[in-house]
């Protein structure tokens, strides 16, 4: 696995249990990372199960999985998506063409092509990791659904949360290993 070349392993916690499905997330990474009004980097999932009257519903805030074993980086042409720090899959704009084929690889529908030709996604805000900040998402989370952090780091808060909470993840049997982690 590519990851073990990596110190720190990013990866976001999404707790389905406390998220109300506001969006300020979405709009909090739009304002953020500029992103275009038809395009997208994370998104609001409402998922209902059961039978009337014995319901339930999930509500999950989606975005790139930057996933171990990242179909699109291993189908792009050029290497502009890439594995970078962290762990994290991330595009290089100035090698990407916008052929689409990593759109088309990944299995979470996590890409868009940004107006300007290049294949854009969440980036897990690394700009604002640098800093020493956290994402915009996490910052802007009212409900405090949402949690980012270094699983290689047994006392961050994710690593905690995991260890006390056996996660979900969307799509397990296409084998990415994603490090977005849902609990439910």
């Amino acid at each position: 696995m590519l990851l073990k070349n990596f110190r720190k392993r990013y990866a976001m916690v999404m707790d389905t249990r406390r998220c109300v499905g506001c969006q300020t997330c979405v709009l909090a990474c739009k304002a953020e990372n500029g992103v275009p009004l038809n395009g997208y980097r994370d998104w609001i999932v409402t998922e209902t199960k059961g039978e009337f009257p014995h319901l339930s519903m999930e509500i999950r805030s989606e975005r790139c999985m930057h996933c171990s074993n990242a179909p699109c980086v291993t189908n792009c042409p050029t290497g502009a998506s890439h594995y970078a720090k962290g762990g994290t899959v991330q595009v290089d704009r100035s090698l990407c063409t916008g052929c689409k084929a990593c759109i088309a690889a990944c299995p979470y529908e996590a890409r868009y092509v940004h107006p300007d030709g290049y294949v854009d996604k969440c980036t897990f805000c690394m700009h604002r990791i640098d800093k020493g900040a956290s994402t915009a998402c996490v910052e802007g989370c009212p409900t405090k659904a949402l949690a980012f952090g270094d699983l290689n780091d047994p006392a961050s808060e994710i690593a905690k949360l995991l260890h006390e909470n056996p996660p979900k993840l969307l799509r397990p049997e296409e084998g990415t290993e994603p490090n977005l982690y849902f609990l439910v």
